[in-house]
């Protein structure tokens, strides 16, 4: 084939409407996996920084459990040695305020590990709306490549199923 009809076909194919659609939805789509890929990244770190303020907070509660402990040791020595009640008092109420604060730091706790598993389940979402846009957008490039359509249309399904199931993440 000689050059000028070579190029002539692609300036042709350049200005094929079905291409040129094609191509357009594929920027719309990487835009949309862009900002998917981006809040899926979010999520996950939210989820890890929940994660390890929960775990700081199981520790300080086993810290407090220790010192509860060894409270109440000591003031069962001390009723044992028949010791002075007001020292044996002081431990028994270290005691009981260590029990208590361990209760409030074990529901904190609990709450990290809530918002861990919440933040987690979005960043699931986020993740598998992000790959339903990249095979959306490898699917939208072989219509171009092999001028099909039924590639195209699934392309588009498969880009608003995973717009959907990312945005459907802020409900989880």
């Amino acid at each position: 084939m000689p050059v000028h009809d070579e190029v002539e076909e692609h300036v042709h194919h350049a200005q094929n409407p079905f291409d040129k659609t094609v191509a357009g939805s594929m920027a719309i789509i990487a835009a949309v996996l862009a900002v998917v890929s981006v809040l899926g990244q979010h999520f996950n770190t939210e989820k890890l920084l929940n994660q390890q303020l929960g775990s700081d907070q199981w520790a300080y509660y086993q810290a407090k459990d220790i010192r509860r402990y060894t409270a109440q040791a000591t003031g069962d020595l001390l009723t044992a040695l028949k010791a002075n009640p007001a020292v044996i008092s002081r431990y028994t109420q270290d005691a009981n305020r260590y029990k208590q604060q361990s209760a409030e730091i074990q529901d904190k706790a609990r709450e990290f590990e809530r918002e861990r598993d919440r933040a987690g389940q979005r960043a699931d979402h986020f993740h598998l709306g992000e790959i339903l846009l990249e095979i959306a957008i490898v699917f939208c490039s072989l219509a171009i490549l092999s001028k099909r359509q039924p590639l195209f249309v699934g392309g588009v399904a498969l880009a608003v199923i995973g717009g959907v199931i990312a945005v459907a993440a802020y409900w989880v």
